[in-house]
């Protein structure tokens, strides 16, 4: 008797509308490019489904004229799992576009401007999709309801068996594709939703439980509520300290902050040696709980010899983003008799403000001497401590 062959799993897509204009909501850009508490609402709706174990892709419908905006937005973690394509004239043009685009079995389709559904959530839905070929998040009518015009009521409707939609929308991705193709052959008006192309090609849709801080924003109030919404949140701060040595070598330039110092002499070590970046950059794994330079890039490997430093810093700075923190301050003080650190220390703040990809007003380079004491008193080489903030992007 042959063993029974494991069905495969069914791979799973994320498409994320993000065409529209979103005029209701004001602004000078699009709703889904504005900030809530510093980060784009766009982004932190990709941070949730990238991130998420069970999503295979996610495919993002961008407006034609968006694409400068798009590649401004921060990375986020599972960043590779990422792919743009450009959405059309009505919201339906755009999921098509998505759904043709998706190479899973399975397709979520959600709106940009809902950057707080769960993880939960998302997992939910995708369940449900084992029992059917589509599902939709929902929240049940509570508020009594009103049929009303020009400021009078007119009469009560009942509220049961009405339910508020909300979207990550799920559906077996060939079921839907063939939906909408039909639909745009014919020429049908717009829907409202992509359970209602569904319905009328006859598909079948589970409501699962939704989730009432998984808004929609529309209006400018709801930004208000949506920074609420992020202040409310536990916030995740992570501190981390750094300290490095070097002792200073004739025939050596001096590299300090990413940029070369006129002195006398340079810094002695397997890469260029500098001391501020390499505090620094301990500091950033230090937060991160990953070690040190060393566990990263062992001075053992011959291909680190020489290496600019800033080679070490920009990878500390990029798994901050990975794994979805941003880096709020930087604070270095450099310990030496000489070279006077004063005269350079703007230089090396933009320098390191540029390497770590973080504004300049988040960053300090200071200096202090050892009042003549010890190794750096004794001008035998250069000390540096750095301690930084990493902030959780909501």
């Amino acid at each position: 008797m042959r063993p029974a062959k494991e069905t495969p799993a069914l791979s799973l897509s994320a498409i994320i509308v993000a065409a529209g204009r979103g005029t209701r909501a004001g602004g000078d850009v699009p709703k889904q490019y504005r900030a809530v508490a510093g980060v784009p609402v766009l982004a932190r709706t990709l941070a949730r489904f990238a991130a998420h174990p069970i999503v295979d892709e996610v495919v993002v419908v961008i407006h034609p004229g968006d694409s400068a905006l798009f590649a401004a937005l921060p990375a986020t973690e599972g960043r590779a799992k990422i792919r743009t394509v450009h959405g059309g004239a009505t919201r339906a043009e755009s999921v098509l576009a998505g759904v043709r685009a998706s190479r899973a079995d399975r397709v979520l389709v959600h709106d940009a401007a809902r950057p707080f559904a769960s993880p939960e959530l998302i997992a939910r839905v995708a369940e449900a999709l084992g029992r059917g070929p589509a599902a939709a998040p929902a929240l049940p009518v509570t508020d009594a309801l009103w049929r009303g015009t020009e400021g009078l009521v007119l009469a009560t409707a009942p509220r049961d068996g009405l339910f508020r939609a909300q979207t990550p929308q799920g559906f077996d991705r060939a079921a839907l594709l063939a939906a909408h193709e039909a639909r745009a052959m014919a020429g049908t008006g717009t829907a409202a939703d992509d359970v209602e192309v569904a319905l009328a090609a006859g598909i079948a849709v589970e409501i699962v439980a939704g989730e009432g801080d998984n808004f929609k924003i529309t209006t400018p109030e709801d930004f208000a509520r949506a920074e609420r919404q992020v202040a409310r949140g536990i916030m995740d701060v992570r501190t981390g300290n750094g300290f490095d040595v070097h002792r200073f070598a004739d025939g050596r330039p001096l590299v300090l902050c990413g940029l070369e110092i006129p002195h006398d002499r340079g810094l002695e070590g397997h890469s260029d040696a500098d001391v501020g970046l390499h505090a620094v950059t301990d500091a950033i794994y230090g937060a991160l709980a990953e070690g040190d330079i060393g566990r990263h890039f062992p001075p053992s490997d011959a291909q680190w010899k020489g290496a600019a430093s800033d080679i070490f810093l920009r990878h500390a700075a990029g798994r901050a983003v990975e794994r979805g923190f941003a880096i709020t301050a930087i604070d270095l003080t450099l310990i030496c008799e000489r070279p006077k650190i004063g005269p350079h220390a703007e230089a090396m703040r933009a320098r390191l403000a540029e390497i770590a990809d973080i504004e300049t007003g988040r960053v300090s380079v200071k200096a202090t001497t050892s009042e003549r004491l010890g190794f750096t008193g004794r001008e035998e080489g250069i000390a540096a401590l750095a301690s930084v903030t990493l902030v959780a992007r909501g």
